[in-house]
């Protein structure tokens, strides 16, 4: 008997039936790569027929952002609700209806700092997938110190002239905006950066891929030569979120969200056996075998790990270290289930170009987990707040 008050037992039924009906089979398949993921943006398409029917489905039931208000084009979910939904699609291994920079770093920021025009204008281009994202953070010499950024907006009365560059902005080659940090107060280094969202068409912009050892290219170099960003879109939507110079309040926010997002990139995924098992022709060799079921067990804490605190953060008692420890914890985690599918491939896995292999995809997506202990900050800097904020240790 289920100890669930009666109203969610009946959502959760509800939602259950409302998947099976709308939820393609095709849309509750693996990812298998690039192609899979549906975007959003100026230049999108869809991939299938499924695939743009999941999206609809999805989108007129307000689930593309099921716990934004629906004003905002979510669904107005209750804290309890979203989870059960999140719950019945992992059930069913549904696909998100959209990936979006928008909705899991942009969004949450402007819902606490952005004015309502503001909010009205941009949330709903994201939730309907009409506007794709990228980041402006990093910059070369300003990562892990990413407050001592230069790239700086001088002040035109009506807009700012934007020069400097960015680097690793994932797929800034095929964004339509950007939400970036400039220094707009060389004097004051906390207090003189400001948040800004401009479009990546506006002259001046500019972006150079940059390739991985995985043979891939999701990062860029971007370049700002003499950008004109307006300090307004319209009456209350300004070209900024927050305050001017006080947008490193606003980067310090969206970074927890950054981080939960990469720790949640694969990191708490189980059914590793099986996966395995399906690589090497159903034969493991039992001292493999016992290690990805200590990975399947370690997966479903961490995942239990990350309930805990979404619970937390929605009755204000979150520590705000706990991204961090959540990144961490989830960037190993990835690591390790590749390093695991790997170790299952044999000398397959070493393989680069075959139909076999997908064109190399297990070797591939080893590789690319190296980044997960950079992006979104280093793991030693994760390790120094947790030891810090969580641990009490003393500092150096």
């Amino acid at each position: 008997m289920s100890d669930l008050p009666k109203d969610l037992d009946t959502f959760r039924s509800e939602t259950r039936e409302w998947l099976e009906a709308n939820c393609p089979a095709e849309m509750r398949e693996p990812v298998r790569g690039e192609e899979d993921i549906y975007w959003g943006g100026r230049r999108a398409s869809f991939k299938n027929d499924a695939q743009k029917a999941w999206f609809e489905a999805c989108l007129a039931k307000g689930y593309t952002v099921p716990a934004w208000p629906k004003e905002y084009g979510g669904a107005g979910l209750t804290p309890p609700e979203a989870k059960v939904l999140r719950q019945e699609m992992s059930r069913i291994n549904a696909r998100p209806p959209l990936s979006s920079f928008g909705i899991w770093m942009l969004g949450p920021a402007l819902l606490h700092f952005g004015t309502e025009e503001q909010k009205k204008h941009f949330l709903g281009e994201i939730a309907r997938g009409e506007i794709r994202w990228c980041q402006g953070y990093s910059e070369p010499g300003s990562g892990s110190d990413l407050v001592s950024l230069q790239t700086f907006g001088e002040d035109e009365d009506d807009h700012w002239v934007v020069n400097g560059q960015k680097v690793w902005t994932s797929y800034a080659d095929q964004a339509d905006w950007i939400f970036c940090l400039v220094r707009t107060d060389k004097e004051n280094k906390y207090q003189g950066i400001t948040f800004m969202l401009f479009d990546m068409e506006s002259e001046g912009c500019s972006t150079k891929p940059i390739k991985l050892i995985s043979g891939n290219s999701p990062f860029c170099e971007t370049f700002f030569d003499n950008v004109k960003v307006p300090k307004s879109y319209g009456e209350g939507i300004p070209a900024y979120v927050g305050e001017i110079n006080r947008g490193w309040d606003v980067a310090k926010y969206l970074l927890g969200h950054e981080r939960e997002m990469i720790s949640g990139a694969d990191g708490g995924n189980t059914g590793t056996i099986g996966a395995a098992m399906k690589r090497h022709a159903g034969e493991l060799d039992p001292v493999l075998r016992a290690e990805l079921a200590m990975f399947d067990v370690d997966a479903l804490a961490y995942g239990a790990m990350g309930e805990k605190f979404l619970d937390e953060i929605k009755v204000g008692k979150a520590h705000p270290a706990q991204p961090n420890m959540m990144k961490y914890a989830g960037t190993e985690l990835n690591k390790r289930r590749h390093e695991l599918m790997m170790s299952a491939g044999g000398s397959r896995s070493l393989e680069w170009e075959s139909e076999e292999t997908n064109g190399g995809k297990p070797s591939r997506n080893w590789l690319r987990t190296k980044a997960n202990s950079i992006e979104g900050g280093t793991s030693e800097v994760m390790l120094n707040v947790i030891s810090k904020r969580i641990l009490d240790l003393p500092g150096s």
